[in-house]
């Protein structure tokens, strides 16, 4: 029987040390909660695999130097969002994840205070958070 409430996918990526906090996130946002009578929720699949990337001239990178190729480690989290509101939510809760870190890292931001520290966790290092919603069909 299909589902009446649409059902999306958010698969992003993070660094190993980043991912929890990440998780936490997109778990507040409403992402990873399953429908039905079990009432599960933070529920993922996730898997440790190697990221490749090569920083233009623009980039302020995290890791590695600009034009010169850098592999890592980063671990893919899939979870489930139920509704296209809840998968909103939790892609910005990801971005937001990923904001206050690269203002952190900008060469010209000074460092943060303890206030600022103890506020914003720093929870995903990259300028860009890496992430995809695909929507799923269940009409099978």
């Amino acid at each position: 029987m299909a589902s009446t409430i649409a059902r999306f996918t958010l698969t992003f990526y993070a660094p190993p040390a980043s991912v929890a906090a990440c998780k936490t996130a997109v778990f507040a946002a409403g992402a990873g909660r399953y429908p039905g009578s079990g009432g599960y929720t933070e529920c993922c699949w996730s898997a440790l695999g190697t990221g490749q990337f090569r920083p233009g001239e623009g980039a302020n990178p995290y890791i590695g130097s600009r034009g010169v190729a850098e592999e890592t480690p980063e671990v893919r989290v899939e979870t489930l969002c139920l509704g296209r509101d809840t998968a909103r939510k939790a892609v910005d809760a990801l971005k937001k994840c990923v904001t206050f870190v690269s203002v952190l890292l900008h060469r010209n931001t000074p460092p943060p205070t303890r206030t600022d520290a103890q506020a914003h966790k720093r929870v995903h290092p990259y300028e860009e958070p890496v992430y995809f919603v695909t929507k799923i069909e269940d009409e099978f």
